[in-house]
């Protein structure tokens, strides 16, 4: 076995932190480019719905995951955001993900829906808020 479970039970809490940290950071990544076109693509010209609204929520969502303030709220908003994603951009070109290019879509929203239910781990403000 790899890890003991004392071990598994010690790091599981910071291994969620650490997977909350990432994914918000892999996120903001669609956001900005968005806004200000960061990395590596013009920014957007995008029609409020549901443009302006997606960027909004991937910043602003992003950067509060990353130091995991509102971790729940703000990643039920985000799976939500990519469940609409996955329906309106990429189902109707092809019933199936991999055809579609939409398994990234998927992806965050499960993610995103796990963040939610299982919250930001300790190293998050909200831990913080929690212990006071």
């Amino acid at each position: 076995m790899f890890m003991s479970d004392a071990s598994r039970a010690e790091w599981s809490p910071r291994i969620l932190s650490v997977l909350r940290i990432v994914t918000a950071l892999l996120f903001l990544q669609h956001g900005l480019t968005k806004l200000i076109g960061f990395p590596g693509a013009a920014p957007a010209t995008l029609a409020l719905f549901p443009g302006q609204i997606s960027m909004v929520i991937e910043v602003v969502g992003s950067l509060l995951l990353l130091v995991g303030l509102f971790t729940r709220p703000a990643a039920f908003i985000m799976s939500g955001e990519m469940a609409v994603a996955y329906f309106y951009a990429h189902q109707p070109r092809s019933l199936y993900p991999y055809n579609n290019a939409g398994e990234l879509a998927i992806m965050f929203c499960f993610v995103f829906l796990y963040l939610c239910v299982a919250g930001g781990g300790p190293w998050s403000i909200d831990s913080q808020r929690a212990q006071r």
